[in-house]
């Protein structure tokens, strides 16, 4: 039923709803949910007349509550913890098909299940990337929130920063090192773009569509 189900366009519209929600969430700091009133109203208490100077760093600029409570607990730990359960359940059903065909005579679903198990083994990977992105910056974001006298070195959130950024390169890697169609798609793209080379292939088969 996968290809009755995931249509182009139902594939597009999960994509798109995807990448609206992503642009909401990491840019509410900018619609209002930041330190700034807070630090203009420290200001004002302490009679200060100098110019008004914020201090550009992550955890001075950033609300913790909004890391906290909105994108960690919200957005980042539910999503996780499902996708774990999700793929729990993936390599249990696989292994269940593979214990049964393993007594069969028949090799297709031995080597269809074993594929299978590869692309699910491939996306585990990114999701444990994923996980070991995120979740520093988000548990120094926890502690700078509910133990404020603790003092966090300034180096370990520039990592854990770094890390989160460093997540979006890992992935085609993943992909394209574990997954043959993405690296094959990859290597097109690179020729074709970069290295200005055309495929010959594609240019064989629109030559007999042609004919």
């Amino acid at each position: 039923r996968y290809k009755s189900v995931v249509t182009p366009r139902r594939a597009a519209v999960a994509i798109a709803c995807c990448w609206i929600v992503s642009f909401l969430v990491g840019l509410t700091p900018m619609f209002g949910w930041n330190n700034l009133n807070k630090m203009r109203r420290t200001q004002e208490l302490n009679g200060s007349h100098t110019e008004f100077v914020i201090k550009c760093q992550f955890e001075t600029v950033i609300s913790m509550e909004y890391m906290v409570y909105f994108n960690f607990f919200v957005w980042v730990l539910p999503p996780l913890l499902l996708m774990l359960l999700i793929y729990l359940e993936v390599f249990n059903l696989i292994r269940k098909q593979l214990n049964k065909k393993v007594s069969s005579s028949s090799n297709d679903p031995q080597k269809y299940y074993g594929k299978e198990l590869k692309i699910a083994k491939s996306l585990a990977l990114v999701l444990f990337l994923f996980a070991l992105s995120w979740l520093p910056l988000h548990v120094l974001n926890c502690i700078t929130l509910f133990c404020p006298s603790c003092e966090t070195p300034h180096i370990l959130t520039y990592i854990a920063i770094f890390l989160t950024h460093g997540n979006s390169a890992m992935n085609p890697i993943v992909y394209a090192f574990r997954i043959k169609k993405f690296r094959t798609a990859f290597l097109q793209i690179w020729n074709q773009y970069f290295c200005c080379k055309t495929n010959k292939n594609a240019s064989t088969t629109t030559a007999e569509l042609g004919n």
